[in-house]
């Protein structure tokens, strides 16, 4: 009885929630060099909070991300996109797209 149960139970579970698999941006341009003065694109990568995206969440590949890290990391130490929340906050994201 209780392995009729069971077999008529697998029968209605409903598959697995298989999501669709992000591509890296930049490989699919075939990109080379990321470059910091390119504000622009590096904003799609930062958060609201001002904060670099992960790979999970962007799609970017393990050597683009890097190479994104590094070039929003001195894209923040000129100056052209924000390190903190507040300053987002107080520029009404002026930093960022939206």
């Amino acid at each position: 009885m209780r392995e009729a149960r069971e077999k008529k139970s697998r029968k209605w579970v409903r598959p697995r929630y298989v999501p669709k698999r992000k591509v890296c941006f930049f490989c699919q341009n075939k990109t080379e060099v990321i470059d910091y003065k390119e504000a622009e694109k590096l904003r799609r990568y930062i958060s609201d909070r001002g904060k670099i995206t992960p790979r999970r969440k962007s799609g970017t590949c393990a050597k683009h991300q890097r190479l994104l890290a590094m070039a929003i990391k001195r894209a923040r130490h000129l100056a052209l996109l924000p390190h903190a929340p507040s300053h987002i906050r107080e520029t009404e994201g002026a930093g960022l797209s939206g």
